[in-house]
């Protein structure tokens, strides 16, 4: 297990912590309005995309030879891999060709999350809040699905890369899970109650 990292790398992205918070306190005032129904289905949308993100994860650290055990199950990759297999150290280890193919796939990953907030919302600030709703569950469930089929993180402290633009975003597990997790809770608690998503 590694030790803990109180800091993402670069400096800048350790602000992503206050997103959350400086949204909710924009929203709080009128409150959002979003319905259960809506939030639940751009959920459906973002778990299963964050599944997808995940199994292209693996394939590209297989297709990379960086992920041990690959051609036997997925049992055996995570037995095979739990000494081994570093997130961020296979990062780095990509051919510039699968790092340049990255780079258009986080881009495009930010594109369908956008496209599916101006989808589900009419006005502005709904969204914003269905825009990082949709990034909290999908990274949330990127790092689940990592962890079901081939048994990483190990630990919360695992370090990671985050993205890519404009250049490697590293951190431990911890970070993108509790700033998804407040994000999440920021817009659950300033939801206009009983009001219907325009």
């Amino acid at each position: 297990m590694e030790t803990f990292q109180a800091f993402a790398q670069p400096w800048w992205v350790n602000l992503l912590v206050f997103i959350p918070l400086i949204a909710y306190l924009q929203w709080r005032g009128r409150g959002l309005a979003l319905s259960w129904p809506r939030l639940a289905v751009t959920t459906v949308f973002a778990a299963s995309f964050g599944y997808v993100e995940a199994a292209v994860v693996v394939y590209l650290r297989a297709a990379s030879g960086l992920l041990p055990g690959y051609m036997g199950t997925l049992s055996e990759v995570a037995r095979l891999s739990v000494q081994t297999y570093q997130q961020a150290q296979a990062g780095n280890q990509l051919p510039q060709s699968l790092a340049t193919v990255e780079v258009f796939r986080e881009a495009a990953t930010m594109f369908m999350l956008a496209a599916v907030a101006l989808l589900a919302a009419r006005r502005t600030r709904e969204r914003w809040a269905i825009f990082l709703w949709t990034f909290s569950v999908w990274d949330i469930s990127y790092y689940g699905a990592l962890w079901a089929t081939v048994r990483w993180p190990f630990s919360l402290t695992n370090q990671d890369v985050l993205f890519l633009i404009p250049v490697p975003w590293l951190s431990q597990v911890w970070f993108p899970l509790l700033v998804s997790t407040l994000t999440m809770l920021g817009v659950s608690l300033a939801r206009t109650k009983g009001q219907k998503s325009p």
